[in-house]
């Protein structure tokens, strides 16, 4: 039966029979191969530059508990919390050896992989790809603007912003980098506050960026499962990502989840101890104390992660990212308002002139650069590749509908703009109280610092409060979509992991946290730090792999293959036009001589462009599916029933099913 749109795939089948048929029912020859080229040459039937796009629930995946993946991860995080209890002082110092090593052979590795994937996220925003969407063709956003904003906010900075916000740039002008001004002078206040934008701005979301898209274009719209193994599909063939090489990737991306958010949770929780003791008017607070703190954050926080993405970390994200505008707002307003005003356009004129300057600094300008950049540069740019599995998930998670485009320019630049508005009120305040004579300094208790500041202005016994309130939100909405990636990694890229799994990854990360407070304090939590370096050096490979990857599925994907064909056949009709007709000539379709049309140089029948559309069943094996009524042969549906059992069919959920993949 023949549709009567022309617009489908299927529409334009039936018109080439119709034009193919002749009155006697015999058929012309060209037109018949033509038809018999289209409808046994292409996956059903359908040009690749016609290809709407497919989103990961059309897909027929069996989704489950992968073993290996869960198991060996799970036992490995186990086995290295037991080794914190047991011997604290052999952790410490292997991760400080592993440090060492990394900072001396591979910390340039870090530091020119933030360039060059800054440099390609922003070409592929500006170049033919940025029209691209994350989604289907005419696909919507899920989520409004100001709720993205702050689900992205809050995933990736989180605790951090606090804590370093007041500590770091005081730290820059009490200790300037290597070549920079002298110590406690109006000139190192303006670098001290560039030095910090540098570390928390551009550089960071450009790698979450990376992956985030990645992942969202190859889960909503080319329908491949939310993995970080899926990324490389392109590069290494979907066996390979299916396989051995698969499974190593999404392992390690637990393992640096994991790492990379234990030791902003375990800070978290310090300093949330800390405001406590200040209001209370207490004592330093036993280790019991820490645990009940974590103890109720952690059944916060599971609380949001089973309740789901869209009623637990979006309320909790639009909720925060109110409170810490505000907080900000009063800090700036109650603070030194005229000296921070100064102070801003003069520190985001240094960061974007000196950037590549900074960029730049390193073991080549002498050892004392050496020392600050493997201090400060390489930890942070290590930090945030860490991070990047679980925050480019996530990202990939909030970010559906929105083109390639928007996604690089508001992912890069809207949490650089809060970094730079709230440290620049936090450190500034930090810095105009030590210019003032104030005791603060870099060189007291780190978890104290955000209080100290507090308490020098009005309403300092309410405002703390307040703090402990935001910093607590951070914990749980860090731990919230941090336990949930880690969740869909461990079970084939399932987009809403079963409850036991997320609350295993959540009590497993929460489980390092109390451990290494346990064991140590501070100084286990600076051990694990160092790990987050460690760990992070492999995904260095990974990334590159990634950029690879994504750019050669943004080449051959339906949007780009259309503006092909468009660019090639007005071209083509505007030289043929104006050499025939001068002036006056008008643009019509028609069947051109073989050849000659505007998909000459193109070949649509490359495995490369068809392949990836072919849709297959749970086993792998090819299905049909008609593009037009988006229906398989079947009767599959995206709930998993078929069209008959749709009305008799029970509606709850099946159970996951544990077993190994493919």
């Amino acid at each position: 039966m023949c549709l009567n749109s022309r617009t489908t795939e299927r529409g334009r089948l039936c018109e080439l029979r119709r034009s193919a048929t002749t009155g006697q029912g015999g058929f012309r020859p060209r037109a018949r191969r033509l038809l018999k080229q289209v409808e046994e040459t292409y996956p059903h039937g359908i040009h690749p530059a016609l290809v709407p796009g497919i989103g990961v629930e059309e897909q027929r995946n069996r989704y489950g508990t992968d073993k290996v993946v869960f198991g060996v991860t799970g036992a490995l995080i186990l086995a290295f919390i037991a080794w914190g209890v047991i011997s604290t002082d052999s952790l410490s110092a292997a991760s400080t050896a592993a440090l060492n090593w990394t900072l001396m052979n591979v910390g340039w590795l870090f530091t020119g992989l933030v360039a060059v994937i800054l440099v390609f996220m922003l070409s592929m925003a500006a170049s033919r790809y940025g029209n691209i969407p994350l989604g289907k063709d005419d696909e919507k956003p899920e989520y409004r603007k100001f709720s993205w904003i702050a689900m992205m906010f809050s995933a990736g900075i989180g605790i951090g912003i606090i804590f370093f916000g007041p500590l770091e740039p005081l730290t820059y002008y009490q200790s300037p980098a290597p070549g920079g001004p002298a110590a406690e002078t109006p000139e190192a206040a303006v670098k001290a506050l560039a030095q910090t934008f540098f570390h928390w701005g551009v550089g960071p979301w450009a790698i979450y960026g990376l992956v985030g898209a990645a992942v969202a274009y190859g889960a909503f719209r080319r329908g491949r499962v939310p993995l970080m193994s899926s990324i490389l599909v392109a590069l290494v063939g979907q066996k390979r990502a299916d396989g051995t090489v698969g499974r190593l990737v999404d392992m390690f991306a637990i393992v640096a989840t994991l790492f990379g958010t234990s030791a902003s949770l375990g800070i978290g929780a310090m300093q949330i101890g800390r405001g406590v003791e200040i209001v209370a008017g207490i004592g330093e607070l036993p280790n019991a104390a820490l645990i009940a703190i974590i103890a109720i954050l952690t059944a916060c926080f599971i609380a949001s992660a089973v309740s789901g993405i869209g009623r637990g970390i979006r309320w909790l994200s639009n909720i925060n990212m109110v409170l810490a505008l505000s907080l900000t707002v009063f800090i700036f307003v109650a603070g030194p308002t005229l000296f921070i005003l100064n102070l801003w356009p003069a520190a985001i004129m240094d960061y974007a002139q000196n950037f590549f300057g900074m960029l730049g600094l390193g073991p080549a300008h002498g050892s004392e650069a050496a020392a600050f950049v493997g201090s400060w540069t390489v930890f942070y740019w290590a930090w945030w590749i860490s991070w990047s599995p679980f925050v480019g998930i996530f990202l990939a998670r909030i970010s559906r509908g929105r083109t390639l485009r928007e996604f690089v320019i508001y992912v890069i630049t809207m949490p650089t703009l809060v970094c730079i508005l709230t440290f620049g009120v936090l450190g500034g305040t930090s810095i105009w109280l030590r210019q003032q004579g104030d005791g603060i300094s870099a060189d007291g208790p780190a978890e104290e610092m955000f209080f100290h500041v507090l308490g020098t202005l009005p309403l300092s016994q309410i405002t703390p409060v307040l703090g402990m309130v935001i910093i607590a939100i951070f914990f749980i909405t860090s731990a919230d979509s941090a336990s949930v990636v880690m969740g869909t990694l461990s079970q084939r890229g399932k987009s809403d992991p079963s409850k036991p799994v997320t609350i295993f990854w959540g009590l497993a990360m929460m489980g390092i946290a109390v451990v290494m407070l346990l064991v140590g304090g501070g100084d286990a939590l600076n051990g694990l730090q160092n790990m987050i370096i460690v760990t992070a050096i492999p995904f260095t490979l990974i990334l590159v792999a990634m950029m690879l990857s994504f750019a050669k599925d943004l080449n051959s994907d339906p949007a780009v293959i259309r503006r092909r064909f468009a660019m090639s056949a007005l071209k083509e009709a505007v030289m043929k036009g104006v050499d025939q007709y001068g002036d006056n000539f008008s643009l019509s379709i028609q069947e051109a001589p073989e050849g000659e049309g505007a998909g000459a140089d193109f070949d649509s029948h490359d495995a490369e462009v068809t392949d990836w559309y072919q849709r297959t069943d749970e086993e792998g094996d090819p299905v049909d599916y008609d593009y037009a009524t988006g229906t398989y042969a079947d009767g599959w549906t995206p709930e998993g029933e078929t069209a008959e059992d749709a009305d008799t069919m029970s509606d709850a959920p099946a159970e996951d099913e544990v077993d190994d993949r493919g």
